[in-house]
């Protein structure tokens, strides 16, 4: 009988199958961008064959498809449908909390000095409305809870942060967060793009207001389709500020032009979408979601515990935050593990490493001087020894 674990990675090879690139790259980049699925790809040239064949006629079944991808999306988060808008893009999402919000001169926001651009700018946009952008400093690639707290004061109305770090790997822990966050009196924005699809997410349990994500990272979807998710009880507490025709109650009457505006997290999507895009999201959702979230988290885990026993193994410098890693690894510290493990070799050239590795069919990328793999569950480990053998050869030929 197979173990728990053989179980699962046999369950999973299935999902390899889906993901056309393994033919040809022992693809650990899940964290810039995802290889599109098979289903994803499918249906994606299938709108596009179907749109140029038959053009405003197939119209309406492909809507229908759109919705199907919002309730697969407000299944996979445990959300309301009337909670899921279908965006381009997580800076599409930030900015409907950043541009909407009821600012008043004075207020401030709270984010993390190692956030990703499009957690940083729409916030630092605000400065002319008198908004205030308060960056704490992160040490170690290990925020504070603590910090956190100290950058707060009665006029801050944001929280805004990343599940996980792009550039070290750390995972928040978002009940703890949502309750820190809550005890100071603000909302909790949440840039999920980097566990989304590989981690639970539960916002009927875990109480954050605001998150987004895009579906070409951890959901293996195409580029220019996303998810934002908003709390009910806030929906009118954001000013739409890119109103369109889809923005109100019966958006398919053109000549009733004194509609209110849609009681439903729709009301931000404004106007016409891609809507290849988004059935194509909702298709790479489905076929992740059959797998189920408990089974790819645990893999992933897994597999970036391996990358890292086998990187240290070479004498790489595991950057990620992890106290202990492989069979020794407490649960404890699962909570804050991703399927992002940054690493370096001291005094090599990190960018020419990553031209090796990808010259040698092993994607990874270059952030802030690091190397960074990232693990899906449709990997195993074969790519992550491709991945340590471009990697002795690369760091031996500069010594």
């Amino acid at each position: 009988m197979l173990s728990r674990n053989e179980a699962t990675t046999a369950n999973l090879s299935e999902l390899r199958e889906q993901i056309p690139a393994v033919k040809k790259w022992a693809y650990l980049d899940n964290a810039a961008i995802g290889p599109m699925s098979s289903p994803a790809r499918d249906v994606l040239s299938g709108w596009a064959d179907d749109s140029a064949n038959n053009g405003d006629i197939v119209w309406g079944g492909w809507s229908e498809r759109v919705e199907s991808a919002r309730q697969s999306a407000a299944r996979m988060v445990g959300a309301e449908l009337e909670e899921i808008a279908l965006v381009n893009n997580t800076t599409n999402g930030i900015n409907i909390v950043a541009e909407g919000f009821p600012w008043k001169d004075g207020d401030n926001v709270v984010t993390l000095d190692n956030e990703f651009p499009a957690n940083i700018y729409p916030w630092t946009n605000q400065a002319d409305r008198g908004v205030q952008t308060r960056m704490v400093p992160v040490e170690d690639g290990r925020p504070s809870l603590e910090r956190i707290v100290e950058a707060c004061d009665a006029r801050t109305r944001v929280v805004s942060v990343s599940w996980v770090s792009y550039s070290s790997g750390w995972r928040h822990d978002l009940d703890r967060l949502a309750e820190v966050v809550h005890s100071q009196g603000a909302l909790l924005f949440v840039d999920v793009i980097q566990g989304l699809g590989v981690f639970e997410l539960d916002v009927k349990k875990t109480p954050i207001d605001f998150a987004c994500a895009d579906s070409h990272k951890w959901m293996l979807g195409p580029e220019g389709a996303g998810v934002f998710f908003i709390r009910r009880e806030h929906l009118d507490k954001l000013r739409p500020c890119a109103i369109g025709w889809r923005s109100v109650e019966r958006p398919s009457e053109f000549t009733d032009l004194g509609q209110p505006l849609r009681k439903m997290a729709s009301r931000y999507e404004g106007g016409t979408q891609c809507m290849g895009a988004l059935a194509a999201m909702g298709a790479s959702i489905d076929l992740l979601q059959s797998f189920g979230t408990a089974a790819i988290s645990q893999r992933v885990i897994e597999l970036s515990d391996y990358a890292c026993e086998r990187l240290s193994s070479i004498g790489a410098e595991i950057k990620t935050p992890r106290d202990v890693f492989g069979s020794d690894a407490s649960s404890q510290y699962d909570t804050n593990k991703s399927g992002i493990v940054v690493f370096q070799f001291p005094d090599q050239d990190t960018e020419a490493l990553k031209q090796r590795c990808i010259e040698q069919g092993v994607a990874v990328s270059c952030r802030a001087g690091n190397l960074r793999a990232s693990m899906h569950a449709y990997n195993n480990e074969q790519d992550i020894e491709r991945l340590i053998e471009v990697l002795k050869r690369g760091v031996i030929s500069y010594q």
